[in-house]
Order: C-alpha cells, then structure tokens, then sequence
C-alpha cells in the first residue's frame, strides 16, 4: 500500500482549500530501465474527493501525471471541523484513501 497523502485543509469565508500531495511512483510506460526493458505503465486513474460524504470533485488522470501529484481544489460551502476524503484507485487496483478535518 502507498504513503499516506498529505491533506492540508483550510476554511476562508464560505468554502475551504484543499491541498493535496499523494505518493505514487507514476510509471508513463515509456521509460526503460538499466537493461533496456520498458517499465511498466503505473499510474493513478481517478481521483475523488468528498466533503462530509458527499462526492465533490473527481478527476480522471492518464501516464502523463508526474510522480508524487499535487492537487488544489476549492469546496463551497464547507466549514472548520468539517471532513475532507480523497480516494484514488490505480490501473493496477491499488487504492488509497485518507480523510483532514477542515481547519
């Protein structure tokens, strides 16, 4: 299983920002190791985030993403002490989901 994304999460008025770091090696496909064979393609396919539950943003990621992504993203209407989850699922199957109380 990944590390642990690092989820900062900040309310100002009436919505908060998101800040997301996911590690994730990334592999496009096209790269070859030492011995010249290609690497395998490895990479996030989607990504959600839900704000107390409820499905706020989800993106749709190919190869072309860089290793260890950063998301930003605004959530309306979100409060302090409110919960922020984010979920992403690889082309291998791997999941990851880890949840930050809005501050």
């Amino acid at each position: 299983m990944a590390d642990p994304m690092r989820i900062r999460a900040q309310a100002s008025g009436d919505k908060a920002t998101v800040r997301v770091l996911m590690s994730h090696e990334m592999e496009s496909g096209q790269r070859k190791d030492a011995a010249g064979k290609i690497v395998p393609a490895w990479f996030i396919q989607e990504v959600t985030a839900s704000h107390n539950g409820k499905v706020v943003m989800t993106a749709e990621w190919g190869p072309a993403v860089s290793k260890n992504p950063y998301l930003q993203f605004n959530v309306k209407g979100a409060k302090a002490g409110d919960k922020v989850s984010i979920k992403w699922v690889d082309n291998r199957g791997d999941t990851r989901t880890d949840e930050a109380t809005i501050s």
